[in-house]
């Protein structure tokens, strides 16, 4: 997911953002911003932690794996 944000910020210039931030003002209005942000944010420590937790359970299970061949 890091790469898809990485490769799209590349093409985003700066006027692009001043675009985007000032539509996003304008349809939520500057009081929801914060909320929006933390929610937001939540959402990516909620989908980060879920990701770690796959991860750990598949290198869990692999090294698992090894250890019934030897």
């Amino acid at each position: 997911m890091k790469v898809i944000i990485s490769n799209l910020l590349l093409f985003i210039g700066g006027q692009e953002i001043v675009v985007i931030l000032l539509f996003i003002v304008m349809f939520f209005g500057s009081k929801k911003i914060p909320e929006l942000a933390k929610g937001l944010g939540k959402a990516v420590r909620e989908m980060r932690d879920a990701s770690n937790d796959i991860r750990k359970e598949i290198q869990d299970s692999a090294s698992e794996e090894k250890r019934d061949e030897s």
